[in-house]
């Protein structure tokens, strides 16, 4: 090799290192900032590293003469592959089990059905509405992806001023419903682009939803049985006897290699990822060394946290992407009323179905000896925590509207910014709006006894499981005791039945300690 082709080599490599080098820097000024701003819990890491991408993308411009506001650039890709898995896994594995599946029947209203409510009234309302703002140009298949886009939540300024311990039932129900949103939008998001646009008929919507049905039942499969498989290894071969750093090594690859697996077979790799980290820490952390525990907790807390500031930082600075501004053929009149409008049937979409819901909720629940019930104040910060939208918006945006992180054309570029903002909007403004409203509306003395779980009783945990030491007619007695139960008391029945298998089979199998689920 000559000198001259060297030292282009290392010059290219210069040119690649120096941004990844600047952007690293940035995020370690973000961490810190934040850690700085976190003290009021007014904001947290997400609007800070939106602000402070706002920041370094306006001075970025100012330094290469208004012609880009990035560091460096990556395709959509970067984020379904590298970034989300982190943050959805992350969520399954620090989820309270014993509250999400005592409130199971409500956050499957909200994070599913609430999300096919939500997503017809933006697909419905923007096909209606962007037409008359001059915005032309999108197929069927991408108002649809647009419904499905905007009714992806983003929970966490809400989750930052809420208290677990004062009000569990509306902590539950708020992170809930965001894991399990997220997960449904990105199943949602990948059936509709199976859609034929050609050939769309009263047939469409039916196979759609068998298709999500499909798609939601096999990911979260595989999710499961990825889970109890590394439970399995690690309870039989005890890998902590050699060497803590091989327990964490296993989890983390076996988390990642359900979501790849996922994806190479056309799953859902969020929703298999998410079941996979509530297995694993229901019964493969249990398996593990006591120093494999904490530090496991803190890795994935640590990789969840360091990838959704990424993903924000980015979007604080793509905000200010001259080409896509350039791009966008509507008039500035014309682009604040499909912002507009945009955000205004994201607040109708999650109206629609928070409201209705709560009600149905509460009177499926009537006789569930729920102590307390999804009250009106309730309703309103359950719909203020979902108007913000995150990580999975922009992640669905960019697949959608842009090719290796490239919007094609005008409209798609349209689409793109009106995403970021959005995002950086409802994010910004709602978040900095959220204490104000929770402390109004849930005054800390008020917070102490409400929304408390109630427990099952003893009596309960004895009916579920038949046994073949009793005669038939004890056995037949059993069912029909457990039967009314279940007609009185579904959730809490299924729970008690849960929790009796799991001590009596699966926990013997995979791990864990016996009647362990409130961890």
């Amino acid at each position: 090799m000559e000198f001259s082709d060297f030292a282009m080599n290392v010059g290219e490599r210069h040119e690649q290192v120096i941004p990844i080098t600047i952007f690293v820097a940035v995020l370690c000024f973000c961490l810190v900032i934040g850690h700085l701003l976190g003290e009021s819990r007014w904001v947290n890491e997400s609007i800070t590293a939106l602000i402070i991408g706002c920041l370094t993308g306006t001075i970025i411009l100012l330094i290469s003469k208004w012609k880009s506001s990035h560091i460096l650039r990556f395709d959509e890709e970067l984020f379904f592959i590298y970034l989300l898995p982190p943050i959805i896994f992350n969520a399954g594995f620090q989820v309270k089990k014993k509250q999400f599946f005592h409130n199971f029947f409500t956050i499957m209203l909200f994070g599913v059905v609430g999300v096919f409510i939500s997503s017809s009234i933006i697909t419905a309302g923007s096909l209606f509405l962007f037409p008359k703002f001059g915005f032309t140009g999108l197929n069927a298949r991408d108002y649809l992806g647009i419904g499905t886009i905007f009714s992806s939540t983003d929970t966490v300024c809400t989750l930052q001023v809420l208290h677990q311990e004062a009000t569990p039932l509306l902590y539950s129900l708020v992170f809930g419903e965001g894991v399990v949103n997220d997960a449904t939008s990105v199943v949602l998001f990948n059936a509709v682009q199976k859609i034929d646009v050609n050939g769309i008929d009263g047939w469409t919507a039916v196979h759609t939803f068998v298709d999500f049905l499909y798609l939601f039942s096999t990911s979260t499969a595989l999710g499961v049985a990825t889970g109890l498989l590394t439970a399995y290894i690690l309870k039989g071969l005890y890998f902590g006897r050699h060497s803590t750093v091989r327990e964490i090594a296993l989890m983390v690859l076996m988390a990642y290699l359900s979501y790849m697996l996922a994806e190479l077979f056309d799953l859902s790799g969020i929703l298999t990822v998410f079941f996979s980290g509530i297995l694993m820490s229901h019964y493969a952390w249990h398996n593990v060394t006591e120093s494999s525990r904490i530090t496991t907790r803190h890795v994935f807390a640590t990789m969840s946290f360091i990838a959704e500031t990424f993903i924000f930082l980015y979007v604080g600075m793509d905000a200010l992407d001259i080409e896509k501004w350039k791009m966008s053929k509507l008039s500035f009149g014309n682009s604040i009323r499909v912002y507009g409008s945009v955000m205004l049937l994201v607040m109708l979409g999650r109206a629609a179905f928070v409201f209705p819901l709560s009600v149905l909720s509460n009177c499926m629940s009537r006789t569930a000896t729920r102590s307390s019930s999804i009250t009106f104040k309730h309703q309103i910060i359950i719909w203020w925590a979902g108007l913000m939208r995150g990580a999975v918006s922009i992640a669905l945006a960019f697949k959608q509207f842009t090719h290796y992180g490239v919007s094609p054309d005008q409209v798609d570029a349209t689409m793109v910014t009106t995403t970021i903002i959005v995002v950086l909007f409802s994010t910004i403004v709602f978040g900095f709006l959220t204490k104000p409203l929770v402390n109004y509306l849930l005054p800390h003395s008020e917070t102490g006894n409400i929304d408390r779980e109630p427990s099952i009783s003893e009596e309960d945990m004895k009916l579920p499981l038949l046994s073949f030491q009793e005669s038939a007619e004890t056995n037949l007695h059993r069912v029909t005791d457990s039967l009314s139960m279940l007609m009185e008391r579904p959730v809490y029945t299924i729970h008690s039945f849960w929790r009796r298998f799991d001590d009596a089979y699966m926990r013997p199998m995979f791990g864990g300690p016996r009647s362990s689920l409130s961890s």
